[in-house]
């Protein structure tokens, strides 16, 4: 047995496996969308790598089972993978406060949130952690002129904003490296 971590398909694999009571080959093949003898393959280097053993059920079936240490492999490679996506949360909230305190700072108090996402209650989260609730926050489906009297942050793709209506894209904003740039849109 070899040391050798895990690449993204060999990982699927392991938690497909682990996550079933029983499954052949084909069943593995079509899950992770590989061809037969790709998912076969798989199959032979992770019990090569002592992840997965193989127990004969009868002349033509087997079954896929964890090991300890495929197991271990998987609850350290979820484990890293929360870890990394809170790291991610936070990052997110960070930048997100730059925004909405440079938005405060030009006076904005009244917010509309368009887009039903995790990122609009993250807005939220954000805003009532550090405004002392010294503003307004209307979640929202579409933008229309009567929005012109606060800001509209933008939390989906593809919108088009009326003129005299100041909107702010929030994914564009958080994609982009280095300065935050020119937020407002009118």
């Amino acid at each position: 047995m070899t040391n050798d971590p895990l690449n993204e398909r060999e990982f699927e694999l392991v938690n497909i496996v682990g996550g079933q009571l029983t499954a052949n080959q084909r069943e593995l093949s079509r899950q992770m969308n590989l061809s037969l003898g790709m998912t076969n393959m798989l199959l032979r280097r992770l019990v090569t790598k002592g992840y997965i053993r193989i127990k004969q059920l009868d002349r033509r079936k087997v079954e896929y089972l964890l090991t300890p240490k495929g197991f271990a492999e998987k609850m350290r490679k979820s484990v890293k993978y929360t870890l990394k996506t809170i790291n991610s949360i936070g990052f997110i909230k960070k930048n997100l406060l730059s925004i909405l305190k440079d938005l405060y700072a030009d006076g904005a108090r009244k917010f509309y949130v368009l887009g039903e996402s995790d990122l609009g209650g993250l807005i939220e989260m954000v805003l009532g952690e550090n405004f002392n609730k010294d503003y307004t926050l209307v979640h929202v489906k579409e933008i229309s002129q009567t929005m012109a009297d606060g800001v509209v942050l933008i939390c989906r793709e593809e919108i088009i904003v009326p003129s005299g209506v100041k909107a702010v894209n929030m994914i564009e904003e958080l994609a982009k490296d280095g300065q935050l740039g020119e937020r407002i849109k009118a």
